[in-house]
C-alpha cells in the first residue's frame, strides 16, 4: 500500500487575515460545532477517494497492466498466459517432460516474468520518487498560497480535477515509456490534493482532537486501499483496463466535497515570507545530522524496502510462483484478500504494542521485534511456496507492521533533534519511508531478472534486508 504526507513547514512570520488568525488562517475549529462536523465528514470523504485510487491502481490494475503490455511485446498477443503457467508448473513438478517446442515457450515465460518485474519496479519507483521530490514543495507553496477559498482548497480541487483527468489517460498508455508519463501526472495531482488536505488538520483541528482526525485518516487509508483493490479485481475482470474509470469519478466527486462543503476562510489578504526552494530543501536533511536520528532512519529506509520488495509482485507471485498457479482472473480477486487477512493482525499489534511501548518506556525492542516477524513470514512462501503460505506471510506482515507503525513514529518523536522543527524533522522520517518504497520495487525486479524470471529469490532478499533494519536500530543510545 502507498500512502503520501505532505511535511508543512509553517511560514516563520505570522501576520493577522481578515479572520484575525494568523496568516489568514481560520481559527481552529471547535468541537460539537456544525462546523466541526461539516470539516470531519468533508475530509474523511476527500480522503477516501485519493485512498480508494492508490488501493485500486497500486494494488491491482497497474501491475495488471504492465503485464498486458509486456505479454504483447514479449510473447506476442495470441500467447495464453494462463496456459504457459500451467505449463511451467507441471514442468517443475515432474509431472510432464517438455517438448522443444515446449522448452521454448518456457524460455520466453521466463523472459516475460524477468522483463514484467523489471518494468512494474520502474513505474513504481518513478512515481514514489517523484512524490519524495514534491511533498516539500507542495506543502510549502501550499503554506504561502493566497485564494478566497483559502490556502489548501485550491490544491484539494486542482488535484482531485487533475487526478481524475490522468486516471482516464491511463487505459491509453499503451507502452511502458507513455505509462511512466501518465503514472507520474497521477503521481504530480494525487499529492497537489492529498498533501494540503492533511494540513488541514494542523490548520483547523483543536489539538485535542488531532489524534481521532488522524486516526480517521489512518483507518481510511487502511480500509480504502483493501477495498479499492477488492473492487478493481472485480471490475478488471468484467471490463478490464475501463476499471480506472469508475474510481477517476469516485476521486472527482468525493474530494471536492471538501472545499465545498468545509469551506476556509480567505487568505488573500495574507502576507508570507518568500520562498527560497534551495533553503528549504537543506532544512529537511538537517535532522540527519544527529546520529541516532541518522540510526532510525536507515532502519526505515531499509524495513520499508523489505516490504517494497515482497509487496511489489503479490499478483504475480499467485501468478507465477505458488503451485498450483492461479489463472489471472482468480489472482486479481485473490489478491485483495491478502490485504484483508493482514489487517486484523495489524490493528491488534496497533493497540497492543502502542500501550505496551508506553507502558514500559521502551521502543527499541519492539521496533526490533516488529521487523523480526516481518522477516520470519518471508521465509515461509520461500520454503512452501503455496497459496496458504502467502497467507501466513501476508499475516505476518500485518501484525509485524501494525507493531512498527506506531512504535516508529514514537521513536522519532522521542528522537527529534530540534523539538522547535518537528515537522520538519518528521518530515525526513515520511521521506524515509518513501525512498524504501522506491529503492524496494527496484530490488525486486534485480533479484528476478539476475534468476532468470524466477520470483523465488525475492523472499530471502526481503528477509535479509528487514533483518538488516532489525539490527540497525541497535546503535541507538538516546532511546532504550
Amino acid at each position: 500500500m502507498q500512502t503520501f504526507a505532505s511535511p508543512t513547514q509553517p511560514p516563520t512570520e505570522s501576520t493577522p487575515g481578515e479572520d484575525g488568525a494568523p496568516n489568514g488562517l481560520s481559527p481552529r475549529l471547535e468541537v460539537k460545532t456544525p462546523a466541526y462536523r461539516r470539516y470531519v465528514g468533508a475530509y474523511g470523504l476527500a480522503y477516501l477517494g485519493i485512498a480508494l485510487l492508490w488501493g485500486a491502481v497500486l494494488s491491482i490494475l497497474l501491475p495488471l497492466q504492465v503485464q498486458g503490455i509486456e505479454a504483447t511485446r514479449v510473447l506476442g498477443p495470441d500467447v495464453n498466459l494462463d496456459a504457459l503457467n500451467a505449463l511451467e508448473t507441471k514442468v517443475e513438478t515432474g509431472e510432464l517432460v517438455p517438448t522443444a517446442e515446449q522448452s521454448g515457450q518456457l524460455d520466453l515465460l521466463a523472459q516475460f516474468n524477468s522483463a514484467r518485474a523489471s518494468s512494474l519496479s520502474l513505474v513504481t519507483s518513478v512515481g514514489v520518487l517523484l512524490s519524495m521530490i514534491l511533498q516539500p514543495i507542495i506543502g510549502a507553496l501550499s503554506d504561502r498560497t493566497r485564494s478566497r477559498w483559502g490556502r489548501r482548497a485550491p490544491y484539494v480541487a486542482s488535484g482531485a480535477i487533475g487526478g481524475a483527468a490522468a486516471m482516464c489517460l491511463m487505459p491509453v498508455a499503451s507502452n511502458i515509456a507513455l505509462l511512466v508519463i501518465v503514472w507520474s501526472l497521477l503521481q504530480l495531482f494525487g499529492n497537489l490534493a492529498q498533501g494540503p488536505l492533511i494540513a488541514t488538520v494542523a490548520d483547523r483541528v483543536p489539538q485535542e482532537r488531532l489524534g481521532t482526525v488522524s486516526a480517521i485518516g489512518g483507518l481510511i487509508t487502511y480500509g480504502a486501499a483493501i477495498f479499492g483493490a477488492v473492487v478493481a479485481g472485480v471490475l478488471f475482470n468484467m471490463v478490464g483496463l475501463a476499471s480506472y474509470y469508475p474510481f477517476a469519478i469516485a476521486l472527482v466527486m468525493l474530494a471536492l466535497m471538501f472545499p465545498l462543503i468545509a469551506r476556509d476562510h480567505s487568505s488573500v489578504g495574507s502576507q508570507f515570507p518568500p520562498l527560497r526552494l534551495t533553503s528549504l530543501l537543506a532544512s529537511f536533511v538537517s535532522a540527519l545530522r544527529d546520529r541516532d536520528y541518522r540510526w532510525a532512519w536507515a532502519s526505515k529506509v531499509l524495513l520499508w524496502a523489505g516490504l517494497g520488495i515482497s509487496g511489489t509482485y503479490g499478483i504475480y507471485m499467485l501468478q507465477s510462483y505458488i503451485h498450483p498457479s492461479l489463472p489471472t482472473s482468480q489472482a486479481a480477486q485473490i489478491a485483495p484478500l491478502l490485504q484483508i487477512v493482514a489487517l486484523p493482525g495489524t490493528l491488534i499489534a496497533m493497540a497492543v504494542v502502542g500501550r505496551l511501548s508506553d507502558r514500559l518506556r521502551r521502543r527499541k525492542p519492539f521496533v526490533i521485534a516488529a521487523a523480526a516477524v516481518v522477516a520470519v513470514g518471508f521465509l515461509v512462501p520461500w520454503v512452501w511456496p503455496s497459496l496458504p503460505a502467502m497467507f501466513i506471510q501476508a499475516a505476518l506482515s500485518g501484525i509485524g507492521l501494525g507493531a512498527f507503525l506506531v512504535v516508529d513514529q514514537a521513536l522519532f518523536i522521542d528522537l527529534l533533534p530540534d523539538p522547535t522543527a518537528a515537522g520538519r524533522d518528521l518530515g525526513m522520517s515520511g521521506l524515509g519511508q518513501n525512498l524504501g518504497q522506491a529503492v524496494g520495487p527496484l530490488i525486486a525486479g534485480l533479484v528476478v531478472t539476475v534468476s532468470a524470471g524466477a520470483y523465488g529469490p525475492v523472499w530471502p532478499a526481503g528477509f535479509i534486508i528487514v533483518l538488516l533494519a532489525a539490527l540497525l536500530v541497535l546503535p541507538i543510545r538516546r532511546v532504550r
